[in-house]
């Protein structure tokens, strides 16, 4: 199974919680302090909230899959078509520990493909490229992704 993610800021986590909630006619699958997001099956789409006013609308674009293997095979096919990719494994992101790999449009709008490996009590992990925390990567030159085996 696989679906559209849109993280969006938003200023009011409560206010767009319930709005969100009416919009798609389903509660949140998660909420944390200035976090929530949902899982909505109609249509297919994984929309993530993350408190932050003072931030552009759009966090960033993503496309959830069922494993660490099809994580790996989005991030050979975009090496094989040439575009600049940076790989997290086990990262802690959104409240979740995920493998993912990003890459950007050509108007730079950030897209990662990613699968959810285990929840997490913390938001994420500790800063990256330059003091940005998850979900904030810039792509740098690809490395290899290897797909796990048994459990977390």
């Amino acid at each position: 199974m696989s679906r559209v993610q849109l993280a969006l800021n938003v200023s009011n986590i409560d206010e767009a919680i319930a709005f969100y909630s009416k919009m798609f006619n389903t509660e949140p699958a998660k909420v944390r302090e200035g976090y929530a997001n949902f899982a909505i099956s109609d249509p297919p789409l994984k929309l993530v909230l993350i408190e932050n006013a003072a931030a552009e609308r759009l966090n960033h674009l993503g496309i959830e899959v069922s494993s660490t293997e099809e994580v790996v095979d989005a991030t050979q096919r975009f090496d094989s078509i040439g575009f600049a990719t940076d790989i997290e494994e086990q990262t802690t992101c959104c409240y979740a520990v995920q493998d993912k790999v990003w890459v950007r449009d050509p108007d730079d709008a950030r897209w990662e493909v990613y699968t959810v490996l285990s929840d997490s009590e913390v938001f994420g992990s500790a800063p990256i490229d330059g003091g940005e925390v998850c979900c904030a990567t810039t792509p740098s030159e690809s490395v290899t992704l290897t797909p796990k085996t048994g459990c977390c």
